[in-house]
């Protein structure tokens, strides 16, 4: 039976020296995947065995993480830049959208004064333009036939008592005003009533004017339709000035006040913004969005802006000195928000902090840093990754078997011959080793 001497790693057999290499390696991750293993999840029933010199606590959690050490020439490689934690003020902008809505100062609504019947109309649909004085329709009333009776009566009479008594001529003069005054009273118009005076005859109907100007946004009356005093037949609108209402969160109201300028932007017009005031805060919450609505005047020249549009508008909201970082130096982790902060000794350090309000570009810091630190602006990824990593390989030293260190260079010897091909193990190269008092006298048979 043929005896061998105790494997060397270092034997010069090239196939058999890579095969026992190989299988010391496949046994040594084998040794460590069963470490991790009890180390999380624990023997079923009984605690998990501490091993001599190993603290579990050290462990890394997740939310752990320990310093970096980058140099100028790693940090400008990985995009790594620094800014000031500064005072002042954010002036933050607030946007909403909005919807263009009637200036409800300038809807009017046009009733009939008398009873009657609808002779003809002259706004036949909704969305016409009217003009202060285009006819609307033309009424026959009993009423107005009557009162035109009693017009040119009183018209008679005054001029019977021309030569009267002075109390006989005023009487006549009151009760031809009274008739006037009736028709004038029930919207007819001035003219009409001085062409009834004078040719002396009645109209069977009689053509009312409009009062005001605008669009024609309902009509409630046909052609021949009976109206009874008080019926509404038309409601215009005047669209020279309309209102941009938005609803702006309860957070942004302390920035809101009356006569603050905005710009609003509309996406049926590209292009064209447009500049208003904010004329009103409406005095109630919506207790559903959390919203206050918010009116802006808007002139309305051209009539290019329809109510029902869509619109967004944007105001600016200072607010008084604060601290903030930009953004993009922000880390959230969902149950955190930290920040990197670089330390004298250049180390990057991960610190906790609590966040304020924010604009597009800068975050407000309410604890956790002050004026004249500085944090990481950009790749905080990066630098989470590093650091955590790091933590993870720490906690894992401390595990039976686990030494996580950069190893001293070997020196060479004459007894210790190198393998053919093969460098000098680098300082970032980790070394692993067997704990002797587990595995000390293991040998791996030889496989010829």
């Amino acid at each position: 039976m043929k005896t061998h001497d105790a494997p060397s790693p270092f034997q010069p057999s090239g196939g058999r020296r890579l095969g026992r290499w190989a299988a010391v390696l496949v046994f040594l991750l084998v040794l460590v995947a069963a470490a991790i293993v009890v180390r999380l999840t624990g023997r079923r029933g009984e605690p998990t065995p501490v091993a001599s010199g190993h603290d579990h606590a050290a462990a890394p959690v997740a939310d752990s993480a320990m310093p970096v050490l980058l140099s100028d020439e790693q940090a400008r490689r990985i995009g790594v830049t620094y800014a000031p934690v500064r005072r002042g003020p954010l002036g933050r902008v607030v946007r909403t959208v909005a919807t263009v809505n009637y200036d409800e100062t300038r809807l009017k609504s046009i009733t009939a004064r008398v009873d009657g019947w609808v002779e003809r109309l002259y706004l036949d649909f909704t969305g016409q333009s009217v003009r202060i004085g285009d006819p609307l329709f033309s009424l026959y009333s009993p009423m107005l036939v009557s009162a035109q009776q009693e017009l040119l009566l009183a018209k008679r009479l005054r001029e019977n008592v021309t030569g009267g008594t002075a109390d006989a001529v005023r009487g006549a003069d009151e009760l031809l005003a009274s008739a006037r005054r009736r028709l004038l009273y029930w919207e007819v118009p001035a003219a009409d009533v001085a062409a009834i005076e004078a040719s002396g005859e009645i109209r069977k109907a009689l053509t009312f004017r409009s009062p005001v100007q605008g669009v024609v946004i309902e009509k409630a009356v046909l052609g021949g339709q009976r109206i009874m005093a008080g019926e509404t037949v038309y409601r215009v609108a005047d669209l020279s000035t309309v209102w941009l209402e938005g609803e702006v969160f309860e957070r942004d109201l302390p920035a809101v006040r009356l006569g603050l300028s905005v710009v609003a932007e509309f996406p049926a017009l590209p292009g064209e913004a447009r500049t208003g005031r904010i004329t009103y805060i409406y005095p109630t919450l919506d207790p559903q969005t959390r919203t206050a609505r918010v009116r802006v005047a808007l002139p309305n020249p051209r009539l290019t802006l329809k109510p029902g549009m869509y619109a967004t508008f944007r105001f600016a909201a200072a607010t008084e000195p604060v601290l903030s970082v930009p953004r993009s130096a922000l880390l959230s982790t969902g149950r955190r928000d930290l920040v990197f902060v670089r330390l004298p000794d250049g180390s990057l350090v991960a610190r906790d902090v609590v966040l304020g309000l924010a604009t597009d570009e800068r975050i407000e810091i309410l604890s956790g840093l002050a004026v004249g630190d500085t944090v990481v602006a950009s790749a905080t990824f990066l630098l989470d990754a590093e650091s955590n990593l790091a933590t993870l390989l720490g906690g894992m030293g401390n595990m039976p078997g686990m030494d996580i260190s950069a190893p001293a260079s070997p020196k060479p010897s004459a007894s210790t011959p190198s393998l053919p091909g093969s460098k000098p193990p680098s300082k970032d190269t980790m070394k692993m080793k067997m704990p002797e008092d587990e595995h000390a006298g293991h040998q791996m048979p030889d496989r010829d």
